[in-house]
């Protein structure tokens, strides 16, 4: 499940000689549906793990990025350190850093849970050996407890992001600096289930954000807010971070909103994109008062990593919604989740149960499982996902263990329900 549009940072266009020049809407709308939506037999499963980092003896001391190019070594990602070999981890895991340092596990996708399990248990206790040698050690929550919000990478996109975003206010600066998801990566599927398994992924946001909200203090104060971090991935540009809505043709509607948003940034161009000019207009030639030339498929597919919905396309559908958990426990809502969506019979009882609170984005980060309809709906989406973990290939006492995780934290919310 590499991305298929995944673009380093780089000072350079986003073109190169031979990318092809889009010379009309059609043309780019019909890029984006062959590129995000690729259809088959669900067969693959992956999981991305962020995490923030902070000092053993002082957690809300800023972390110095030497501190933890020295702890990574020949793992640390280029945008720390150009000159890094970047090495993945030992089972395969490649490495990365958002801008506050964070940072993010990208698992190999496996075909089953029991391998998904193997790969990304060994890469994170590598992982947690180097930074325990160094003094450091990985958050367990979905924002930044104990500091405030500091980019640390200086690379020309982030700085970019940062200036686009400080007019709109805190929403970018905490999503790009204080924030850790927890970001599972399912097939789209074939081509004729496409439309309730996307519906059935968006469906299942509001329950299990709710369930699995882990990021109520920010920055030593506590928000008051169940998933602080999804509050303030929302407040960042709405129209890059709005949810999608239900659809038969999923792949046609994200391609005309990815045409008729804004673009953020513009590597080779000076990295600030102009006030207001979506890609649609890019193409129809209103960009020629900026100097930009036609684009292409190439500026197309860097626009495309410029989306933060709960749910991205990316060739498969990347499940973003989640907040970081403790390591001991990143397994939990991936093996749910995907449970969940193993078998047609099920993705259609998720749309069933999930419809009362369709759409609850908002409520579901502020209030949790505070709020009775969505912990309502949480329990039993919780308990179909548990009875369907038996058809998985974990070992019982794995299942077992979910189970009892994942069940505490539906039914042990009713006590404190207001």
């Amino acid at each position: 499940m590499t991305t298929v549009h995944d673009f380093p940072e780089k000072s350079g266009s986003a073109s190169n000689a031979t990318a092809k020049v889009l010379s009309d809407r059609a043309e780019g709308e019909a890029y984006v549906a062959s590129v995000c939506f690729k259809h088959g037999p669900p067969r693959l499963l992956g999981v991305e793990l962020e995490f923030t980092v902070h000092y053993a003896d002082e957690p809300a001391r800023p972390l110095d990025p030497d501190d933890l190019a020295t702890a990574l070594g020949p793992h640390t990602p280029r945008t720390l350190r150009p000159d890094s070999p970047a090495l993945p981890l030992p089972a395969g895991s490649p490495l990365s850093l958002e801008p506050g340092c964070q940072v993010e596990i990208s698992a190999q996708p496996q075909t089953t849970l029991r391998h998904l399990d193997a790969v990304v248990s060994a890469d994170l206790a590598h992982l947690e050996t180097l930074l325990t040698a160094r003094g450091l050690y990985l958050g367990d929550t979905g924002i930044d407890g104990h500091r405030a919000p500091a980019r640390k990478l200086g690379t020309p996109r982030y700085a970019a992001m940062e200036r686009r975003f400080a007019p709109m206010g805190d929403g970018g600066a905490t999503m790009m600096c204080s924030t850790a998801g927890l970001q599972v990566c399912v097939d789209t599927g074939e081509a004729g289930e496409l439309a309730t398994r996307w519906a059935a992924v968006h469906a299942l946001g509001p329950p299990l954000l709710a369930t699995f909200a882990n990021s109520r203090v920010h920055a030593g104060h506590d928000t008051g807010h169940a998933s602080a971090r999804w509050l303030g991935v929302m407040d960042t540009e709405r129209a890059r971070t709005r949810s999608a809505e239900p659809s038969r043709d999923p792949a046609g509607e994200w391609a005309r909103r990815v045409l008729d948003t804004p673009l953020m940034v513009l590597p080779g161009h000076g990295w600030d994109a102009p006030e207001s000019l979506t890609f649609a207009d890019w193409i129809d030639g209103r960009g020629e008062g900026a100097g930009l030339g036609r684009p292409t498929e190439d500026d197309l597919a860097y626009h495309l990593t410029t989306f933060f919905t709960p749910v991205r396309p990316q060739g498969y559908l990347e499940i973003r919604y989640l907040d970081a958990q403790p390591v001991a426990r990143w397994l939990h809502p991936v093996a749910l989740l995907a449970a969940l969506l193993a078998r047609p019979s099920t993705v259609d009882k998720v749309l069933e149960l999930c419809e009362p609170v369709m759409g609850r984005w908002e409520c579901a980060a502020r209030f949790g499982l505070s709020d009775r309809a969505i912990a309502a709906v949480a329990s039993e989406v919780v308990d179909l996902g548990c009875a369907e973990l038996g058809m998985t290939d974990l070992p019982p006492e794995t299942i077992t263990e979910i189970s009892e995780g994942v069940q505490s934290l539906v039914h042990g919310s009713r006590s404190h329900q207001s």
